[in-house]
């Protein structure tokens, strides 16, 4: 069996200001665009994550002005990203003790730290980690988060505030949310999360280019002047319908986005007072290496999106996301990473360079700096439906079946992370993922020795062939060793990948590998993966896990 793909010729623009200059156009026109949509998703990630709502807009910005011309990729669009949202709650909550605004700027030395650290990453050249980790528990963990923000921004969207204190009671409570919710709320609410729904079936370009989350934010303000939001009254809702459990309901401010007039005053400064507690640590770690492996992931899968097949510097983006974090943590925004949704809207709407991302952010500031007012006139549910949107479709039912299409160990990687995730933490969840994956592997009768060490060898048979020879166990806990070997291999070459001697080959090895084939068939060279017909695959899917039969 063979796995190859074909190559790409087309020209990359250029970069720098010689790309500003090539390609102004087409970048402003995408930066607008992504703006649009970023300035609701960063306003509801920065409340979702217990920060003032500004905290959002300052981290897109100093993502799109500064990081934009120091880090190593062409057309992601770094900012505040759904995936974080859990992460930065849980440091408030814990650092700040039921104080949230101690617990903000406890949270913003935190991330100071933490910011540190990726820095030290970049230099270590530490972005190939993210192949260190098992696919499956990477998935498991971004459907754990969809689920976690899903069963707490469900109760904003509904205008109602659930008496529970644990993640499982926040879930359980979505019951009586939905027999108590604010029937005016949850009109805004439900009627943005449908927009949403149905977007995703739009098939018009021109009609695509509108963007969806700007459509829910337009049709909830209209709604909220319908509604009198703006005053704080009361209102009978369907008093005549006797089965109802109550009719009257309060609507007021609170239920809008607050954000100060003048925009210096959103700005905040680190306490860093509880630096010598070991529980500040475990944030910073934690903020660190979540950050880290979700903006490498996203920075890798936008990657393929581009048109001109460009490959990131990872080392380098990974540290230009710390120095963006460092000031985002002295000043009081929130953490950034390089984000997937904004970023494939990015490529979508035709940016050709790293200026799209400046543009977005420079829209942001200017917007926000002159138009507070009009962001005041948000309803937070209009925020809740964009996030609840975001959240199903990290842990929709599609992302089980495509994970069952792997085979059933992948499956079972894939909920036991979920099930890790939602009882203990984010780290304690991966953790116990990679731990399931391990057992997998040893079911499937791994030697011990395989483990420690994968046999592999590079040999240059001819001139500009590569002979890339794997044996024993490839697997996840192993294969970065090889990946660092294959570095090695000048561009342009052809290179066969021969896996006939292997005893197994897990999914995350198969995927590293092929993505390997195709980054390097970007680059005009050639590359294949020969000797899968001598392994049994756990499924029909062309990178399922192989095992050699018995």
């Amino acid at each position: 069996m063979t796995i190859s793909t074909p190559a790409y010729d087309t020209s990359p623009p250029k970069s720098g200001f010689a790309g500003l200059f090539e390609s102004w156009r087409s970048d402003i026109i995408s930066g607008f665009l992504v703006f649009l949509i970023a300035l609701p998703l960063c306003l509801g990630i920065a409340m979702a994550s217990g920060f003032p709502p500004q905290a959002g807009i300052i981290s897109a910005i100093v993502g799109g002005l500064l990081v934009s011309r120091v880090n190593g990729s062409y057309v992601t669009i770094m900012g505040p990203a759904a995936g974080l949202i859990v992460v930065i709650l849980d440091s408030v909550g814990e650092l700040g003790d039921g104080n949230a605004m101690a617990g903000y700027r406890y949270t913003l030395a935190a991330i100071f730290f933490a910011s540190l650290l990726q820095i030290l990453m970049g230099v270590m050249k530490a972005g190939k980690m993210s192949a260190f980790f098992p696919s499956s528990a990477v998935h498991g963990m971004l459907a754990a988060i969809g689920i976690i923000i899903m069963a707490k921004q469900i109760h904003v969207m509904l205008g109602v505030k659930p008496d529970a204190q644990t993640l499982f009671q926040t879930i359980g409570a979505i019951p009586a949310s939905l027999r108590d919710m604010n029937p005016e709320v949850a009109v805004i609410g439900f009627l943005g999360l449908g927009i949403l729904a149905l977007w995703t079936f739009v098939g018009n370009p021109k009609l695509k280019m509108i963007p969806a989350p700007l459509l829910v934010v337009l049709l909830g303000m209209a709604l909220g002047k319908y509604f009198d939001i703006e005053d704080e009254h009361k209102y009978l809702f369907l008093p005549d319908m006797v089965f109802l459990p109550h009719h009257e309901f309060t609507i007021g401010p609170k239920f809008l986005v607050t954000l100060p007039e003048n925009f210096l005053a959103g700005f905040a400064a680190p306490d860093f007072a509880l630096v010598g507690h070991l529980v500040f640590w475990q944030q910073v770690v934690t903020i660190a290496l979540v950050g880290s492996l979700e903006s490498l992931l996203s920075a890798a899968a936008v990657d393929k999106l581009d048109p001109y097949k460009r490959t990131s510097d990872l080392n380098r983006d990974i540290a230009a996301v710390g120095v963006g974090n460092a000031i985002c943590g002295l000043i009081g925004g929130l953490p950034m990473i390089a984000e997937i949704v904004r970023s494939s809207a990015n490529v979508n709407n035709g940016a050709k360079t790293g200026w799209a991302n400046f543009f977005h952010g420079l829209f942001l500031l200017v917007f926000v700096a002159l138009f507070p007012k009009l962001i005041h006139e948000i309803p937070l549910a209009s925020l809740a439906a964009l996030l609840v949107f975001t959240g199903y479709r990290l842990a929709s039912p599609r992302e089980f079946k495509k994970t069952l299409a792997i085979g059933w160990d992948q499956l079972g990687v894939f909920v036991i992370t979920i099930v890790g995730v939602l009882a203990t933490d984010l780290l304690i969840g991966v953790a116990i993922g990679v731990l399931a994956e391990l057992a997998f592997h040893f079911w499937r009768s791994i030697p011990w020795a395989d483990v420690i060490k994968l046999d592999r060898s590079i040999e240059e048979t001819s001139p500009g062939v590569y002979h890339v020879q794997v044996k024993g166990a490839a697997f996840f806990g192993n294969y970065l060793a090889l990946k660092n070997d294959l570095t090695s291999i000048p561009p342009g070459k052809k290179v066969f990948f021969d896996l006939s001697e292997t005893a197994t080959v897990d999914h995350t090895v198969m995927e590293n590998l092929h993505h390997f084939c195709e980054d390097y068939h970007n680059k005009g060279g050639h590359a294949e993966i020969r000797g899968l017909d001598q392994l049994v695959p756990t499924s029909d899917h062309p990178l399922a896990p192989r095992k050699r039969p018995a």
